[in-house]
């Protein structure tokens, strides 16, 4: 266990080194939700802020992580597993001497004491010298501007159109600052971040996809001011995945025989490619739902992933609300994928890596007939009849802004009804 404890103090180093954010030990909260953020959209993993506060040090916790943690933060890095890190890393003393952790942090990596008389050698010290002269610059400098009167920071977004892509003009001034580390980040997704200049006014980026984001200005690695940009959809829109820049659909090419969607076919003629692994197609309707309540609907829908299993292995779906405070991800797979489910309630995540994910395995050969109920803070999930989930729901998804369908390959959807009892109504039969 002690060296499995170095291997982790390790892979701490390397993410240190990667993300470039400076001493970890003076991270904020901020810090680990856009580090939460980034292995996400990497690993499609979900780990929660308190997990990366626990491996780092920040809260006392003697357990080691789970076998799933761990994947997660190698895939990060770019390996293949955990077992995959180890082994590229395998030397005598994985622990370089001269790193950002000099004092251990308490609890998960707490080293054994040292004997005293243990010599230090003149390129060490010299080492540790450096980095506690650059730790005391960067507390420095992340402490500047924080007596600035936020309500006076400038930070707007003007969206140009109506349709996709949508360029939106950012206002901003930050000038008072004083920093030339200012970002424009588009959403929660720290990948989507662009340097501007620091006595700049205007910045414009393009979006992509449709959506509810919240836009941040960033400043010396800390959050400053955010704005809602709300890029709508005129119905549903089809989108294939691709970077930078994504593949759309036509409103004739996703109408099907009493079904929305694409065949294998259109997905091979679109992407170039007869196997969609890891290659999603996405079916938005982004709209204000506004007598929709949050705390109380039910959305009923019917779907399949029409892939063969020889083009889409796993046959992945995710079925997703979209809400001005969180959003809600319902997935499925073929029955031998579960391990690689991943469920967000909007109050909670649930890892098919540590959970039993059985339920969620579907048999694509006919529809899957989906009912999700949320009333009296409770969230019920039903597939074909049979209740799957039964799960508290501790806080809402604000306002319903979407809804959004994913599939990994080709996919077919018949109908979506969502309703508030006594209130709205949004009922699509394609």
């Amino acid at each position: 266990m002690e060296k499995e404890k170095q291997f982790l103090l390790l892979c701490r180093q390397q993410i240190e080194l990667m993300l470039n954010w400076g001493d970890s030990s003076i991270w904020s909260n901020d810090d680990f939700e856009q580090l939460s953020g980034k292995i996400f959209d990497k690993t499609r993993v979900q780990l929660s802020i308190s997990t990366l506060k626990r491996i780092w040090g920040k809260v006392r916790y003697e357990n080691f992580p789970t076998t799933g943690t761990l994947n997660a933060l190698a895939g990060f890095l770019d390996y293949e597993n955990w077992r995959d890190f180890r082994q590229k890393n395998e030397i005598n003393n994985p622990a370089p001497e001269n790193n950002f952790d000099a004092a251990p942090a308490p609890g998960l990596l707490e080293d054994k004491a040292k004997p005293l008389s243990r010599k230090i050698s003149v390129p060490v010290m010299l080492s540790i010298i450096l980095l506690v002269i650059l730790a005391a610059a960067y507390v420095s400098f992340k402490k500047r501007g924080t007596s600035v009167d936020l309500s006076k920071v400038k930070f707007e977004a003007i969206i140009v159109s109506d349709t996709l892509p949508n360029s939106v003009i950012f206002n901003y001034d930050a000038s008072v600052f004083r920093s030339d580390s200012v970002y424009i980040q588009q959403s929660w997704d720290p990948t989507r971040r662009e340097l501007v200049p620091g006595d700049g006014k205007q910045h414009t980026s393009i979006y992509y996809n449709p959506g509810y984001f919240i836009a941040k200005l960033v400043v010396n690695n800390e959050i400053k001011k955010e704005f809602v940009v709300s890029i709508k959809t005129k119905g549903w829109k089809g989108i294939i995945e691709r970077k930078p820049v994504p593949i759309y659909l036509s409103a004739s090419e996703i109408k099907g025989n009493g079904f929305m969607g694409i065949s294998d076919s259109v997905f091979h003629a679109k992407t170039g490619s007869p196997v969609f692994n890891e290659t999603w197609v996405k079916f938005a309707n982004v709209q204000e739902y506004k007598d929709i309540d949050a705390g109380n609907f039910s959305l009923e829908t019917a779907f399949r992933n029409s892939s063969a299993v020889e083009a889409s292995v796993c046959r992945k779906v995710n079925v997703l609300l979209l809400g001005t405070n969180n959003a809600m991800i319902i997935p499925f797979s073929d029955k031998g994928c579960i391990s690689d489910l991943n469920l967000l309630t909007a109050s909670s995540y649930i890892s098919g890596k540590d959970h039993d994910m059985r339920a969620f395995g579907c048999d694509f050969s006919k529809f899957q007939n989906l009912v999700c109920k949320v009333e009296k803070q409770r969230l019920k999930i039903y597939l074909n009849n049979k209740l799957i989930l039964d799960a508290p729901q501790k806080q809402t998804l604000g306002k319903i802004e979407g809804i959004r369908f994913e599939f990994e390959g080709a996919g077919e959807i018949k109908n979506v009804k969502l309703s508030t009892p006594g209130a709205g109504v949004y009922d699509d039969k394609f």
